[in-house]
């Protein structure tokens, strides 16, 4: 089974992020739970989103404790909560974010790709809203499935110039990781 930890502020698209994951591996094949869990229920508080996916049904809905994949949507959560506690020891975290910006030491085996999502996502999308450029840097950092598999989830979910803008926020966020495992 593969957990991925998402953090988030309320209103920052995470629970589209956790669908948008769950129905890629959906589409793989796979069987995914994907759920949220938040505090009080008000814009900009601190919440998490959660995906579980295994090739057998997942039973399991506990909040995950030691996940896979973290992806930190706002990297400003990073200064009062350790996003990466419980990562596993060859776990990969996303982070939105820029060179520069203050990120927990990891363990030698671990992985940390910072991605400028929400620049992404300004140019592309006209707002400030990383999450679909965080899933196609997800889907080449981690390699858990093909690009073709991401861009068929957000068509699913989009429609007309949110689909286009989206698409093209993915792309950019692959693009982005696989020139700097290029290097």
């Amino acid at each position: 089974m593969k957990e991925i930890r998402i953090h988030a502020r309320a209103g920052q698209g995470a629970i589209t992020t956790a669908f948008l994951l769950g129905y890629a591996y959906f589409l793989k094949g796979m069987y995914p739970y994907a759920f949220p869990h938040f505090g009080a229920a008000r814009m900009g508080a601190p919440m998490n989103a959660f995906v579980r996916v295994d090739s057998r049904p997942v039973r399991l809905r506990s909040q995950i404790y030691k996940p896979d994949y973290v992806v930190v949507v706002d990297p400003t959560l990073m200064r009062g909560v350790n996003c990466f506690l419980g990562l596993a020891e060859a776990g990969i975290a996303i982070v939105n974010g820029k060179q520069g910006i203050e990120v927990p030491k990891v363990k030698a085996t671990q992985k940390v790709f910072l991605v400028p999502a929400n620049d992404i996502a300004l140019k592309t999308i006209g707002r400030p809203l990383g999450n679909t450029a965080l899933l196609g840097a997800f889907a080449c950092a981690t390699n858990e499935f093909d690009l073709d598999i991401l861009l068929e989830a957000i068509k699913k979910r989009f429609s007309g110039k949110a689909r286009e803008a989206n698409l093209q926020a993915v792309k950019q966020g692959f693009e982005f990781i696989k020139d700097k495992i290029k290097r």
